[in-house]
């Protein structure tokens, strides 16, 4: 990834979501451009004009933590986009070297007390996917629920390229363009945590490639945390569920996310999930690896 284009596009549409109201200043009647000017953003993080224009041109190397914290304030962002800013400006100074992740390709495996710890849960889906959104490792259940992410081959067990790629994530996702936001925030996440994932450049363009919907989403340079919430789903054997999930980051493998899918006890998503696991046993689910997944 181009950081210095990452930065500018980043900074730029940032600042064009706030509008002089929000940041406390009159919003005049000879505006040409939406949200604040960058004269404007430069007087609230209290840094010359100059400097902000280089900075939002691209070159955040050097700039200091208590700068970036001041655009961040300046700009209105969110934890996540605070997040991202700050990985960006590693990146930028190289010093992101001995903290990104390392590079995880298609061969990687769960190793067996982790494939046990998934197993052991058996009330719901559970999985471990990196940033690109690749599944790696999976219990029964997860792979039963996304039995259509590991029915096509072009997939290659990626929640990504079923999102835009495969018809029949329509179906699998009722609120399909929330679901497709949150897929793309989360490879803008990973973008600028870990620029040098060539995989992830790879992914990036193949999907801007094939998916007008992916293009517009990626231009926007959003970004989010995806640590818990509650989803709606409709698996093609066992109908409508709606589920909390828990996102886990892994201690003991940086870029990996631990996620489990639960339903509220007693409800008729819990049955769902029930008549889930009883389907994958009778269908005899395979694994990724068995699928030649991994």
């Amino acid at each position: 990834m181009d950081n210095q284009a990452e930065v500018r596009e980043f900074l730029t549409s940032r600042r064009a979501k706030i509008n002089p109201e929000q940041a406390g200043l009159p919003s005049g009647s000879r505006r040409r451009v939406p949200g604040l000017r960058r004269s404007e953003v430069a007087a609230l993080a209290d840094v010359s004009v100059e400097y902000y224009a280089k900075l939002e041109r691209g070159n955040l190397a050097g700039a200091s933590p208590a700068v970036l914290e001041a655009v961040a304030r300046a700009l209105r962002l969110d934890d996540a986009e605070r997040a991202h800013l700050l990985n960006l400006a590693q990146a930028a100074d190289g010093s992101d070297a001995l903290t990104r992740p390392r590079r995880r390709g298609t061969q990687w495996k769960a190793h067996r007390s982790l494939q046990w710890v998934l197993d052991a849960v058996t009330a719901g889906p559970a999985f471990v996917r990196n940033g690109r959104m690749d599944l790696l490792a999976a219990n029964q259940l997860a792979r039963a629920f996304y039995d259509d992410a590991y029915a096509t081959p072009g997939n290659q067990a990626n929640l990504a390229r079923f999102q835009f790629l495969d018809p029949a994530s329509r179906r699998f996702y009722p609120d399909w363009d929330q679901a497709a936001d949150v897929v793309v925030s989360i490879l803008r996440t990973e973008a600028g945590r870990n620029s040098h994932d060539k995989d992830l450049h790879d992914l990036v363009g193949e999907l801007s490639t094939r998916s007008a919907e992916f293009r517009t989403r990626w231009g926007a340079h959003n970004v989010r945390h995806h640590g818990t919430g509650t989803k709606r789903f409709h698996h093609h054997a066992v109908g409508d569920l709606t589920l909390a999930y828990e996102g886990l980051e892994m201690a003991a493998a940086p870029g990996l996310t631990l996620t489990v899918y639960t339903a509220e006890p007693g409800s008729v998503d819990e049955e769902g999930l029930r008549l889930l696991a009883s389907w994958s046993t009778t269908q005899n689910v395979a694994s990724p690896a068995e699928r030649g997944a991994d």
